[in-house]
C-alpha cells in the first residue's frame, strides 16, 4: 500500500464499517471467534457425562486435564478475537509509529502462541479420543468431542493466517512520506514559509536588502577614463 504506515493509510482518517468488515483480516478475525465458540461451547454442553456415582466425567478417555484445555483455550481465543478486532478497528486513528509497530507486533506474538496452542489442543484431544473406551454415555457426546477436534485444527490454520498477515504488516513498515508531506512543501524551489502571524516574531514575504547600501556606480562622478 502506496503513503502506508503497518498497512494502514494516514492516521485520523473515517472509518467506513462496511469496508471494515470486507476487509480479510475482519473476517478471519469472526471465523476464529466463531470457531473458539464451538470448540469450548461444545465440551462444556456436551462432554461431560454421569459416572456411577453420579460424578461428572470428561468423555476424553476420563481425562479432565483434556476438557479443562479445551475450554481454556477457546476463551483465550475467544476474548483475544474481540480484543484485537476492536484493535483492528482503530488501528487507523493511532498517529504514533510507535504505538502501531506495538499493536501489529502484539498482534504477530499473540497469534503466533493461539497457533501453538490450538495444535496442542488438537493433539491432546484427539490422542485422548483414541484411547476412549466408547459407552453408552460417551456416544451421547460423542458428535461433540468430533466438533471439538474437527475446528482445534481448523483454529490452527485461522491462526496462522493472522500471524503470517501481522509479519507482512510489520515488514511493510512505514513510508515516512506520511509525516513529511504535511511539514514540508513538495517543490523544492518553493520559498521557505515564514513565522506565522500572532507569534510576535516580525517575518517579510519577500527578501529586502540590508540597510544602508547603494548599488555599485560603474561611472562615478568626476571620474573620467584616460584615453591611451
Amino acid at each position: 500500500m502506496e503513503g502506508a504506515s503497518f498497512g494502514a493509510g494516514r492516521a485520523g482518517g473515517a472509518i467506513d464499517p462496511v469496508d471494515f468488515l470486507k476487509q480479510p483480516q475482519t473476517i478471519l478475525r469472526v471465523t476464529t471467534w466463531i470457531f473458539s465458540i464451538v470448540v469450548f461451547g461444545s465440551i462444556v454442553n456436551e462432554c461431560y457425562v454421569n459416572s456411577e456415582g453420579s460424578e461428572l466425567l470428561c468423555i476424553f478417555n476420563e481425562n479432565e486435564s483434556a476438557c479443562s484445555y479445551g475450554i481454556a483455550v477457546g476463551i483465550i481465543a475467544f476474548f483475544g478475537c474481540i480484543f484485537f478486532f476492536v484493535v483492528d478497528l482503530y488501528f487507523q486513528q493511532i498517529s504514533s509509529v510507535k504505538d502501531r509497530k506495538r499493536a501489529v507486533l502484539l498482534d504477530l506474538g499473540f497469534s503466533g502462541f493461539l497457533s501453538f496452542l490450538w495444535f496442542v489442543a488438537f493433539c491432546f484431544l484427539a490422542n485422548q479420543w483414541q484411547r476412549t473406551r466408547m459407552s453408552k454415555g460417551v456416544s451421547q457426546g460423542a458428535d461433540a468431542a468430533r466438533a471439538a477436534i474437527t475446528f482445534s485444527f481448523f483454529s490452527i490454520i485461522v491462526w496462522v493466517v493472522l500471524a503470517v498477515r501481522a509479519l507482512q504488516r510489520y515488514r511493510l513498515g512505514t513510508d515516512m512520506s506520511l509525516f513529511a508531506t504535511d511539514q514540508f512543501a513538495s517543490d523544492p524551489t518553493a520559498a521557505y514559509p515564514g513565522y506565522p502571524s500572532g507569534s510576535g516574531i516580525e517575518s517579510t514575504e519577500t527578501y529586502q536588502s540590508p540597510p544602508f547600501t547603494e548599488p555599485a556606480d560603474t561611472n562615478p562622478k568626476g571620474y573620467q577614463v584616460p584615453a591611451y
